[in-house]
């Protein structure tokens, strides 16, 4: 297995990256298909935090790269805002890594 990265990406209506006026059940019902394309490119969702109300969302995944991110929207034409690889600084991650 490749080594993954953590990346973020986001989505906003305001830049026509966040399908306007969807609810919290179509989301869920776009999220399944969401999930299947990122199985077909090797991502793994982590976590999406959703405000279907302000028309944003912030999808945390792993993947190998950025690409593989954006290979993942593009199979369900999904456009984003940004994919940033981010580093996660918890305590946890910060006594980790000085062991290391």
């Amino acid at each position: 297995m490749q080594k993954m990265k953590l990346y973020l990406d986001t989505h906003n209506v305001e830049n026509n990256t966040f399908p306007e006026d969807i609810s919290l059940d179509e989301f869920s019902g776009f999220y399944e298909q969401y999930k299947d394309a990122c199985n077909e490119e090797g991502v793994v969702p982590l976590n999406i935090f959703t405000g279907v109300e302000a028309g944003r969302a912030f999808c945390l995944t792993l993947a190998e790269s950025s690409d593989a991110v954006e290979r993942a929207h593009n199979r369900v034409s999904l456009p984003f805002d940004s994919i940033t690889e981010v580093k996660s600084v918890t305590p946890g991650d910060l006594f980790f890594s000085a062991t290391a």
